[in-house]
Formats: C-alpha cells, sequence, structure tokens
C-alpha cells in the first residue's frame, strides 16, 4: 500500500473544505459562482474578530 505525504492530506482536507462550504451556501440558497468556489477562505482568527467588531 502507498503511503500517502502529509502534504497530500493536507490539500485533500482544504478541498473538500471549500466543496463542504459551497454545498452549504448552495443549501441556504446562495448563488456560488466557479470563480468563488476557487476563492480562498477566511481564518478562523479573522472571522471571530470581524464579529467581535460587530458586538
Amino acid at each position: 500500500m502507498k503511503k500517502t505525504s502529509l502534504q497530500a492530506k493536507i490539500a485533500y482536507c482544504a478541498k473538500t473544505r471549500r466543496s463542504n462550504y459551497v454545498a452549504s451556501l448552495r443549501l441556504e440558497g446562495y448563488e456560488v459562482t466557479e470563480a468563488e468556489s476557487k476563492r480562498e477562505l477566511p481564518e478562523r482568527e479573522a472571522v471571530l474578530r470581524a464579529y467581535r467588531k460587530l458586538a
């Protein structure tokens, strides 16, 4: 059995996370284009900072 490198696993997880994010947006009724699905997702801390500013 061929061993998978750590970099390949990280890339697979990132691809799956983006795919799941786009699918959840579509389920919520948002129109998502192919270009939007390729963009980099924000980091967790950046999202938390943005919501803390609103509160």
